[in-house]
Parts: structure tokens; sequence; C-alpha cells
């Protein structure tokens, strides 16, 4: 049994792909958690910084040869 990785997608990416690989780690629709993101930006403004942080931090999935 493979572990969760928090890793950023290459997929389902919008801008950078945190929101998706986010998504993906909590087992979430992609739109749900940009919903989300943006809400809370409104009021906020830290997932903004969290996610710039986050596309630098997190790294790419690896994509699989098949």
């Amino acid at each position: 049994m493979a572990g969760k990785e928090l890793v950023r997608s290459t997929d389902d990416r919008v801008i950078a792909g945190v929101c998706a690989g986010l998504a993906s780690y909590l087992n979430l629709d992609p739109g749900v958690v940009r919903i989300i993101t943006v809400v809370v930006s409104l009021f906020t403004g830290v997932p903004i910084i969290a996610y710039l942080i986050a596309m630098f931090v997190l790294p790419e999935r690896a994509t699989r040869l098949r």
C-alpha cells in the first residue's frame, strides 16, 4: 500500500497545481478546494501566501512512463 503524498498536480492545474494536489491528497473535488481557497482569501489573504509558498516548496507529481 502506497502512502499518500502531497504533491502539485500536473494533470489538473489552473495556475501551479497546488489546489488540485491538495484536493487529491484530501480526496476532494479540486473545484471545492479552489472555491474554499478563494472565499478564505477574500477574508484573510492567508491562502494567497500559503499558495505561493506551496508553489515553490511542493514537488510536482512524477509522471509515469507507460
